[in-house]
């Protein structure tokens, strides 16, 4: 599993923040919570320890999406919704 650059933190109803290192710097992402029960299985009404597990279980997935938008769009605040990890 990669490592994590910096703690992820719980955004109270939003999602995770966490921060993504890129050629013109760190990024701030977070990832919605909608995004983590449509598609890394996390249950509705969870806790924040639960809401980190399932960002950690889906860490290696959320972070390579979020690497192809940061090149593809670059910024330096970036929010993955559940359609960035749609398959097409």
């Amino acid at each position: 599993m990669d490592t994590l650059e910096v703690n992820p933190q719980v955004l109270a109803g939003r999602g995770v923040a966490f921060f993504l290192p890129s050629p013109q710097g760190m990024v701030e992402c977070t990832v919605t919570i909608r995004a983590l029960q449509d598609c890394f299985w996390l249950e509705p009404h969870a806790d924040d320890i639960r809401i980190l597990r399932a960002f950690r279980d889906g860490y290696g997935r959320i972070r390579a999406i979020a690497e192809r938008k940061v090149l593809a769009h670059p910024a330096s605040r970036l929010e993955l919704t559940a359609a960035d990890f749609a398959r097409p």
